[in-house]
């Protein structure tokens, strides 16, 4: 399939693969030509389900395999990080809380550095290491089979450690988002996890940018339903947001230049 393309289009992809995401606008300045070229090569690209369109550029495409972790470090950087800020603000000092596996998730930890008095129990390598030398936090990591991609805590193990504790708050990730509001991810071990992170929290918080909500995977998580507030960018007048709106979930919008706007009944 990448035989056929354009030497530009191929790089494009190339581009894609290492950084997670391309712009439209950056892409123009790189190759000197104009923005409608470039959207053209990426609607022929995602015609060939080698990208997916978002706001402004374009993503990898896949509806099976992840992009690398590195990657989606990338991917919505800016979102990510007042998303972090946003949900480390719904989370009070003195609190006990899960943390599951993510990029997102792990700027939610690094918002939490400033906390006192929190127990955090997480199958996330990462969040451990950016936690567990802050002298008022104490970290619990599931033990377990460690996934080498991305530093991720999976499997019967993490998910039985998980279930002897009841805490305050969890904070979890998803890959996609259905527009029926169905949280979805790759990897079964990983969602039997976050399963039982959701069955063992009295409040949930997902954390996941709008351009989820553009992406597939193939193992159902839950239900976003199941959450009682989603921390998110803007998702605008779609579908999910009725959904949140129906199912009694809190919408708590952090843009990345502006302040979080939070809709308490998930009405937006």
């Amino acid at each position: 399939m990448m035989n056929d393309l354009s030497t530009r289009q191929a790089e494009i992809v190339s581009l894609a693969r290492v950084t997670g995401r391309v712009g439209v606008e950056d892409l123009a300045r790189r190759y000197e030509v104009t923005a409608q070229t470039i959207r053209k090569d990426l609607n022929e690209l995602c015609d060939r389900h080698l990208l997916s369109r978002v706001h402004g550029g374009a993503i990898v495409s896949s509806g099976v395999e992840n992009i690398a972790y590195e990657a989606r470090r990338f991917v919505a950087a800016a979102e990510k990080r007042a998303i972090g800020l946003a949900a480390a603000a719904l989370i009070p000092n003195s609190s006990s809380l899960f943390i599951n596996i993510g990029t997102t998730t792990e700027e939610v930890a690094k918002s939490l550095a400033g906390h006192e008095d929190l127990l955090v129990i997480t199958n996330n390598i990462n969040v451990a290491m950016l936690l567990y030398q802050r002298p008022r936090i104490e970290v619990i990591v599931a033990g377990g089979t460690v996934r080498r991609s991305d530093g991720a805590v999976v499997g019967a193990s993490a998910s039985e450690l998980i279930r002897q504790f009841k805490v305050d708050h969890a904070v979890i990730g998803a890959s996609a988002i259905e527009a029926d509001g169905t949280l979805l991810d790759f990897d079964y071990r990983e969602v039997q996890v976050a399963q039982a992170i959701l069955q063992n929290s009295r409040h949930a918080i997902l954390v996941a940018d709008s351009s989820k909500l553009e992406r597939s995977a193939p193992v159902r998580i839950a239900h976003i339903g199941q959450v009682q507030t989603w921390v998110t960018d803007d998702v605008g007048d779609s579908r999910i947001r009725d959904v949140c709106r129906e199912r009694g979930v809190a919408i708590v919008e952090a843009l990345p230049h502006g302040d979080a706007d939070e809709d308490p009944e998930g009405s937006g």
